[in-house]
């Protein structure tokens, strides 16, 4: 049977090298706790810039959805979903299809609620000037890139594209993402959302995609944290002297 001393070393010498092991991805969640909770997810997400969306101009006669997806009935296309939005100042519908011969693939066409016509994806001074009528604060454009694909660690990782990356300097210090083909902002970027992804990251140790909270690695921390939490308190117990009378 094995001695209480010896026990005793090896829990605690079990209890100092997972503590060790443990330590850094510990204060990685505690700090990304911390920032998660002292920040307004609102700022992060741009949305303390962002203008109030502004009702649509339907003093125009509006042509009827139906007549919009006989159009694509035409094309052998399934709409999926159609919307109403405003691109600087126009109506148009915001359709989404699949092809009867490649369901993979979704078809995004914009549609002028008035006139019917299609319209071309947006041109460089198009998305230029759709995210600026989106921010609240005049800013100068510094920069504007045109993105046809993303790799998983991009800020800008798993949305439409192609797309616009149009950097605002100050007071904004932002980055809008406009995609072309569906006539929106999608994203709105700055420093303190960079800063809560890489944090974000550390705390779910998804170090690819960033979002799955049922990795493989996240959940042998979790069971190691637990394990080291219990030798914790078994090293207490093992430990306390009995009271002498």
């Amino acid at each position: 049977m094995i001695s209480k001393a010896k026990l005793h070393r090896k829990i605690r010498k079990a209890h100092r090298y997972l503590g060790l092991f443990l330590g850094i991805q510990f204060l990685a969640w505690t700090l990304g706790g911390l920032y998660f909770s002292w920040t307004d997810i609102h700022s992060v997400r741009g949305d303390t810039i962002r203008k109030e969306p502004v009702a649509l101009d339907l003093s125009k006669a509006i042509i009827s959805p139906k007549a919009v997806l006989e159009h694509w009935g035409k094309e052998n296309l399934t709409v999926e979903r159609m919307q109403l939005i405003d691109i600087l100042g126009e109506p148009y519908f915001q359709v989404w299809g699949r092809s009867e011969s490649d369901t993979e693939e979704m078809h995004i066409r914009l549609v002028h609620a008035t006139s019917g016509d299609l319209k071309s994806p947006l041109s460089k001074d198009e998305a230029v000037a759709l995210a600026k009528s989106k921010i609240k604060y005049t800013a100068v454009v510094e920069a504007v890139d045109y993105l046809t694909e993303t790799h998983a660690h991009h800020e800008y990782r798993s949305r439409a594209l192609p797309a616009y990356a149009i950097r605002f300097g100050p007071p904004v210090n932002t980055t809008a993402y406009v995609a072309t083909e569906l006539g929106t902002v999608e994203r709105l970027r700055n420093d303190q959302w960079r800063v809560f992804d890489f944090l974000w990251m550390l705390h779910t140790m998804d170090y690819q995609g960033r979002d799955d909270f049922n990795n493989l690695l996240l959940r042998l921390f979790s069971i190691l944290g637990l394990i080291t939490i219990s030798s914790g308190f078994l090293l207490f117990f093992v430990s306390r002297k009995k009271n002498v009378k």
